[in-house]
């Protein structure tokens, strides 16, 4: 499932797109890379609270670590991010997906799923890239928490479309049009879950298949 996306447009576009004051200082340390998403990377997030809606930044991560992945004989588990939640009636979920408060919007420009087959020369699945054609910044539901002092998020994820269903059959993230941006933030969970559906492929583009700089393993 999604583990990778972009955010290619200013800080300031966010803010002025979804209608949001910042919520959080800028971080300003050569780590933070708003422009790249990954698993445990810093991004930033659109929410409400008693000030208004506004942009946080967050860990891509809603659990904060705490959940590990299997581990191989003879080594520790590692860390395993929780980047993506399909299964919102789960009695741990539902506690978050149930108020709008720990609900928030991911604005994205982009977002990646790795082909199918290898390239028979480079040995590696390319990048396939998905956005959308009626928004040029789309908004990715989501919900999120906080750990200790750090607050976490996840992406919701739905059946997939018929342009994304051919590289990942099982699920997509769920895009939400323009209009239902004020049903997610501020609804009833029976609304907000109404809204986890895949967004028309119509409105979609994809290219790739894409070959970053890496090699296989």
């Amino acid at each position: 499932m999604c583990n990778r996306a972009r955010m290619l447009g200013e800080p300031e576009t966010i803010r002025e797109r979804f209608g949001a004051k910042w919520l959080a200082d800028r971080p300003m340390d050569n780590r933070f890379d708003p422009q790249e998403l990954v698993p445990f990377g810093r991004a930033y997030v659109v929410r409400e609270d008693d000030r208004g809606r506004g942009v946080d930044v967050m860990t891509w991560d809603v659990l904060g670590g705490q959940a590990k992945r299997p581990a191989k004989v003879g080594t520790p588990p590692r860390p395993l991010a929780m980047t993506n939640v399909r299964q919102l009636n789960l009695p741990q979920w539902r506690l978050l997906a149930d108020k709008s408060e720990n609900r928030c919007i991911i604005p994205l420009t982009e977002f990646c799923e790795w082909g199918r087959d290898k390239d028979p020369e480079m040995g590696i699945k390319g990048e396939m890239w998905f956005a959308t054609t009626d928004q040029p910044i789309f908004g990715v539901a989501g919900f999120w928490q906080m750990i200790g002092d750090k607050p976490g998020f996840s992406m919701v994820t739905c059946d997939a479309n018929e342009l994304v269903k051919p590289i990942h059959p099982k699920a997509m993230i769920t895009i939400l049009p323009e209009d239902k941006w004020d049903r997610w933030l501020t609804g009833s969970y029976e609304e907000a879950v109404a809204l986890q559906r895949p967004y028309p492929a119509h409105l979609m583009t994809v290219r790739g298949p894409v070959f970053p700089t890496r090699t296989a393993k």
